[in-house]
């Protein structure tokens, strides 16, 4: 793909400064060339998580490009302890330092990747919709080999980050074994048809959430006696709505299926209460549901 068509692929804001998380691979370099290509003011930020050996050149990578390239460049140093979820608590504390409208280079393979580990957890319309639509993700319709050669033909040598060649990590399994499976049973390339899908999703899940949004009343307002009464498709949206989880610098997610079925199970009446993730809990009192 030409660098033109390259860029007006990308769904960038017309104009003003954007801050840019820049790891120094081959994404996030793509993210930071077609930004000043499309004309914007850009600041970087990079995040050194001191999690691997090379993490300390990966930051100096990148501060040297953007001196070289006049951009202005921060440099977040965090630390991470090792152990369980190691890469969800990075995540978390990577979006705590960076600016919540700061752009990620996020490309369609990475939403039918993300697709797929969802359906592997478990997931409604909102797992199966992701980044579709978010100003964040300005790269959601670029394909990740375009980007790589745009930046290869830029003449810049990007980072590797050798996490990314692990088979530990369950998303370097879809990546380098699910998804090229399913191209070979399907006889086709399965990205674009996951990414068109999410689009659907998106789309009825929003039409979803107006409908749920109509009915603006809190949790504790509104009796368990309506409540068994409705659909169970707009009970579990409704509920999704209101006991998404706090934002922890990670974002605020809705609960999980089974969490909601949980809830669903106080609102008929078979358990007095129920635990949700974040410490939360959920209990049924005089018939209303109250969030503790």
């Amino acid at each position: 793909m030409d660098r033109v068509r390259l860029v007006q692929t990308c769904h960038f804001p017309a104009t003003g400064v954007v801050d840019l998380a820049v790891s120094g691979g081959p994404d996030s370099l793509g993210l930071l060339l077609l930004a000043r290509e499309a004309g914007l003011a850009v600041r970087v930020h990079h995040v050194d998580h001191h999690a691997r050996p090379t993490s300390t050149d990966d930051a100096l990578f990148v501060r040297e490009l953007c001196a070289a390239l006049a951009v202005p460049c921060e440099v977040h140093d965090v630390r991470v302890a090792p152990g369980p979820n190691f890469e969800a608590r990075a995540r978390a504390a990577r979006r705590a330092v960076l600016p919540p409208t700061a752009l990620t280079g996020h490309t369609m393979d990475d939403v039918a990747e993300t697709i797929v580990l969802n359906l592997l957890r478990g997931a409604g319309l909102d797992g199966l919709s992701p980044m579709i639509g978010d100003p964040t993700k300005p790269l959601v319709d670029v394909r990740r080999a375009d980007l790589h050669a745009y930046v290869a033909a830029s003449g810049l040598v990007a980072r590797h980050d050798e996490t990314n060649d692990s088979p530990h990590h369950l998303r370097n399994r879809v990546r380098h074994e699910v998804l090229p499976l399913l191209d070979a049973v399907s006889g086709r390339d399965v990205v674009p048809v996951l990414a068109r899908q999410a689009g659907l999703a998106r789309d009825e899940r929003r039409w979803l959430d107006e409908l749920v949004g109509s009915d603006d009343r809190p949790l504790g307002d509104v009796d368990c006696r309506e409540l068994r009464a409705w659909p169970v498709a707009r009970l579990r949206r409704w509920l999704r709505v209101r006991l998404r989880s706090r934002d922890q610098g990670d974002g605020s997610h809705p609960p999980s299926f089974d969490e909601i079925e949980r809830v669903i199970g106080v609102v008929r009446g078979e358990s007095v209460a129920t635990e949700l993730a974040g410490g939360r809990r959920v209990a049924r009192r005089d018939q209303r549901l109250r969030e503790e």
